[in-house]
């Protein structure tokens, strides 16, 4: 794991169902200390690691590169509810989200739409991890 990761953050990597092909969406993901330590357990997978903030997504491009260049990692500026998969995207197999108000109920009045967009990006079976629990709580999502 990189050096640096909170106790909490590595808290939420260690409950992860990650394995080493895993694909996984990180909605919110700051400066990218978490994308970064799952890239670091990721053989043949990728984490797509997404923020509505530009600063957020600059600064995690920053600390990350060497996970980037290793096409285990990418970052992209969006909002959730904004959120598609790109034409050459493959659907993931989960998602997760740390302090994101959208699904933490800060933000209700695009849950519906956030969900179904999260919905949409992950492969049948797919599931979604936020905190609030031991350290995850996992959201049930629209069927698609």
């Amino acid at each position: 794991m990189p050096p640096g990761l909170s106790p909490r953050l590595a808290a939420v990597v260690d409950a992860l169902p990650l394995q080493r092909h895993t694909r996984v969406l990180e909605i919110g993901c700051g400066p990218g200390a978490a994308a970064r330590a799952i890239a670091h357990r990721l053989v043949d997978g990728h984490i797509l690691a997404i923020d509505r903030s530009a600063k957020a997504c600059a600064q995690a491009r920053a600390i990350a590169a060497d996970e980037i260049a290793s096409g285990r990692m990418s970052v992209r500026q969006v909002a959730v509810e904004d959120f598609a998969l790109d034409g050459d995207d493959e659907p993931f197999d989960f998602a997760f989200a740390i302090r994101v108000g959208v699904l933490d109920g800060r933000h209700m009045q695009f849950r519906d739409q956030a969900l179904d967009r999260i919905a949409a990006a992950l492969r049948p079976g797919g599931r979604l991890f936020v905190d609030g629990g031991r350290p995850l709580r996992e959201i049930s999502l629209p069927a698609h």
